[in-house]
Parts: C-alpha cells; structure tokens; sequence
C-alpha cells in the first residue's frame, strides 16, 4: 500500500502550523501556546469528523467542545451537527429538555467575508410541535407538492449540514435528547469502507483543517477587529447566526494594572450571555476560570444593571471575568430567543479604569464582594454542573 495515503494531512498540518506561528497578534508565550493547542484541537476534530462523515447514514456528531474549539464556541451551548444532502429526506426525534434555548439551523456551506449562512433557515423550538411529554419528531427534505405537513422544514438548494444548538442558563438544567436518520436508508447499514475511501478520509480531513483554520483566522478581522479597542458595538443581528439572536462585540487590550467596568442591563429575553475569547476566535477556560457569564447566573445590582469586571488580577467581587493572563482577546455578549429586537439602550457600555479603583466604580461594591473561599467555592460548582452537563 502506497504510503502517501497520510500525506494530505501532513501536509495540511504543516501549513496550518505556519499560518498558527506566524500570527500577527503573537506577543508571548502564552499566546503561541494557546495557537498550538488549538491547533493540536483542530486536528483532532477534523479527524473525528472526516471519520464521522456519513451522508447516506448520518448521526448527530458534538461539534465544538472543550477540547476541540472554533468559531468563538458559547460556554453555555452544546453544539451538534449532521451532515445532510438536499434531495435527502431526514427525520429528526427528540425530547426537549430544560435548557433556555433550542434551536436548529440549515447550514451551506462555509462562512466567506460576504456571504455567511443566513438566518432564513435557522428557527428555535417555538416553530415546532412539541408533545406534551417533550418529545417531538421533524422532519427536512425537498419541498413537498400541496400543502406542508406540521414539523416540516424545507432543504433548499446546497444544504449540507443540519446545526442544532442547545443552549443552557443554569448550568444544573437538564438537556434533551435529538437524533436524525434518513429516512430512504433506514434499516440498511452503509458501505465498508475500502482503502480508497480511507484515503479520502485522510484528504478531506486536510482540507478542512486549512478551511477550519483560515475561516477562524479572518473571522474576527470582518466582523470585530475595525472596532475601537475596549468598546461594544451596539446590539445587531448575529452574522450567520439565528433570527432571533442578537449581539454585540468587540476586542479588548487591558494592562495588568487595568480593568474594564462593562454595565448592561438584565435584559428579558430568555438568554443573555457575555464571554471572552482568544485572539484564535476560541472561548478561554470556562470550566476552571469564570470567563463567561449569562444573566441566569450573574449577580444583578438593585436598579436591574449587571456590572461585570475584566480583569487578569482577582477584584474580589462575583461578577470578575478572568483574562487568564490574554493581555488582548474578544469581547462578546449575545441575546438569543428574542421577540423584539435588542436597541442600542439595552446593549453594553465598557470603562477602562486602574484596577485599585475598581471599587469606586461599583454602586454596590460591598455587596459585589466574595472572599477566597467563597470564589473556590463558585469555581467548585461550575466545574461540577459542567461535567454533569456533559455526561448528563
């Protein structure tokens, strides 16, 4: 057997490894550390993917997760995809869980500066019969002749993959379930593979890990980056993104005798949540770090305002957002399940400030306050609903 079988990837991993180190925006060690590590994560997710890919039989695959991020992953969803093909018919089972937000997407292909995947195929749960027990059953495929049944959702020229996104508050909520089959194969099991059809495996996964790679690299250089430094921009419609789902972004730069005061309001829709991400567009640690909040488990000041402190240096109060030592990251907040759309005056403000005055700019600094054992104590339960939300 020929032994290039593995070279496409090779070679992909090769070049990925040169876009990675050559980063303009690598200022230290921590940062070429993070760009390898994601590296290291991308591999494994396009292997696992290229492996997984089954058109004629797909299943539901994770496709983000802690140890195979991209595309600024939420710390409060869990993502999955299958692949589908437009002239197929697909039925999709699944029970609703507790979570705040369900929600499916019609995907094709990938995100380009100008042409993103648009919200026209994207819907949560509300545009669904659910069953009084949780449970329901769509089905996607071609347009129908006559009228559309309940549940059906059209594929439209080019689809090819079927997103779902299962989005939590409270980290203790309880997900559901979600499975696909197609309906033309069910009950046939799919071709064994032959050794050309491995080898294919190993050039798709190379191709992917550039695709995967230089879509993420330029992501941010569209949609965040022109921004001033330390500033939001006003609430918008997702790029890409859900109907319902609005948010607002920037990218931070803050010394280690610095902090950035953010104050938004609490807002009414379903789910509100801000995190930060790496220069790589990937979330930090939010299993063992508090780098993410959502409006379920911030603290809320009395007059209905949310004051969240970024900061690498500990201000003692609850609602601290770790840097984890990122000197300059991204910035995100997203309101999602919305029925009105999110103005300018329920968006987020931002105000640098020497970390030792920190204090003076909290209206309720004495009741923001947490001691050491209080924050391990925080750190202890987000790290404990995080592994039961995974193995749940």
């Amino acid at each position: 057997m020929s032994s290039d079988v593995t070279a496409p990837l090779a070679a992909a991993i090769a070049e990925a490894e040169k876009l990675i180190t050559s980063a303009e925006f690598i200022d230290t060690d921590i940062d070429l550390a993070d760009g390898l590590d994601y590296l290291a994560g991308s591999i494994a997710a396009v292997i696992q993917l290229a492996r997984s890919r089954q058109r004629s039989h797909p299943n539901f695959v994770t496709s983000t997760g802690p140890s195979t991020k991209m595309g600024l992953d939420n710390p409060d969803t869990l993502y999955y995809h299958a692949d589908i093909e437009p002239d197929g018919t697909y039925e999709v089972r699944g029970t609703r869980g507790s979570t705040v937000d369900l929600s499916f997407q019609i995907l094709r292909g990938d995100y380009t500066a100008t042409n993103v995947p648009g919200g026209d195929d994207a819907f949560d749960d509300r545009r669904i019969t659910i069953a009084d027990d949780g449970s329901f059953t769509l089905t996607f495929g071609p347009d129908p002749a006559g009228e559309r049944p309940d549940n059906y959702f059209v594929l439209g020229d080019g689809a090819s993959m079927l997103a779902v996104r299962d989005v939590y508050g409270d980290w203790t909520e309880r997900k559901g379930s979600i499975s696909i089959q197609r309906v033309d194969t069910r009950g046939t099991a799919p071709e064994e593979p032959d050794v050309a059809k491995v080898s294919r495996r190993f050039s798709v996964a190379g191709k992917m890990l550039l695709s995967r790679i230089n879509t993420w690299f330029n992501f941010p250089k569209w949609f965040y980056l022109d921004e001033p430094v330390n500033t939001f921009t006003p609430p918008r419609l997702t790029p890409g993104g859900l109907r319902t789902q609005f948010s607002s972004v920037g990218h931070y730069r803050l010394a280690d005798d610095e902090a950035m005061i953010i104050t938004v309001p609490r807002s009414t829709a379903p789910y509100q949540g801000f995190q930060l991400g790496s220069m790589w567009y990937i979330s930090l640690d939010y299993v063992n770090h508090q780098t993410s909040l959502n409006s379920h488990q911030a603290q809320v000041d009395s007059d209905g305002m949310i004051r969240l402190v970024v900061s690498r240096r500990n201000p003692g109060v609850t609602n601290w957002i770790e840097t984890t030592g990122r000197a300059r990251g991204i910035l995100q907040f997203r309101w999602q399940r919305v029925d009105d759309p999110i103005g300018p005056e329920l968006g987020p403000s931002a105000q640098v400030v020497a970390f030792d005055d920190v204090p003076a700019h909290l209206p309720e600094y004495a009741a923001n306050r947490i001691d050491d054992a209080g924050w391990r104590d925080l750190i202890a339960a987000r790290q404990q609903a995080f592994a039961d939300r995974m193995l749940g």
